[in-house]
């Protein structure tokens, strides 16, 4: 188990989905496999949080720095926010509860409190993205103090919501100022005033799955939950124990 904390962010909705699947990632996480076509999703994702990110010019990136050593992040993460009036980092790391979010984009305003972006390519707000950026609020408000949590997501091409949570933003330019996100093409949502209200059934869920993972692989049959809200990456080594009992039976 990974030194400093048991969850994060991806495992976490890994385990809303299944908890045989977030044991697996925790344990033998070796065993995913990842098609072609979610691999193309994912590198879609990058390139469309790197083009958020590009808004902001002088951010600081944590992974640049630390690459691969997460259970240091929260640390270096406290230094630079201690130590400047404002500043902007990306991969920021918040560690509360023996759980680890890293949040795309971090914004230290001369207050000290801080602004949060979290970046999905998607071109809606799904649950799934609320539930996610529920626990990242979930362990940041608990480190820090929070003035907006942000989504940022693609701008619908057409018929844009009629929603006041959303705002269609004009086309960025490299002269535009990276403080105002209103100067970007993105969608940004504030669901500050959301998240809040989720952190009991947060913590129940955390609990739930710390004590899952003082425990043995458990025996969770395959159905409907192996594809959504994702396909699991662990579908065809389930798969492969149904058809090896099968030869008992």
């Amino acid at each position: 188990m990974p030194q400093g904390y048991i969850l994060t962010k991806s495992k976490y909705i890994r385990g809303l989905q299944c908890d045989r699947a977030l044991w697996l990632d925790v344990f033998n996480p070796k065993l995913a496999r990842y098609s072609a076509e979610q691999m193309r999703r994912f590198d879609q994702g990058r390139e469309f949080e790197y083009s958020f990110k590009a808004t902001f010019p002088d951010g600081i990136d944590i992974s640049a720095q630390l690459k691969r050593d997460t259970s240091a992040y929260p640390v270096l993460t406290a230094q630079l926010l201690d130590t400047h009036n404002t500043v902007d980092l990306f991969e920021a790391g918040f560690l509360y509860n023996d759980v680890l979010v890293l949040a795309d984009v971090v914004h230290r305003r001369p207050d000290g409190s801080l602004d949060i972006y979290e970046v999905k390519s998607g071109s809606t707000l799904s649950d799934t993205y609320r539930r996610d950026a529920a626990l990242q609020h979930y362990v940041i408000s608990h480190c820090r103090q929070i003035n907006t949590f942000n989504i940022v997501h693609k701008a619908p091409k057409s018929n844009p919501p009629n929603n006041s949570d959303y705002s269609e933003h004009s086309d960025y330019s490299e002269n535009s100022d990276h403080s105002d996100p209103s100067a970007t093409p993105f969608t940004i949502v504030d669901l500050t005033a959301d998240h809040q209200a989720a952190h009991p059934e947060i913590e129940h869920h955390i609990a739930v799955m710390k004590d899952i993972l003082t425990h043995g692989e458990p025996a969770t049959p395959t159905g409907q939950h192996c594809l959504t809200p994702y396909p699991c990456p662990y579908q065809h080594y389930c798969a492969q124990g149904i058809r090896q009992l099968a030869l008992f039976e």
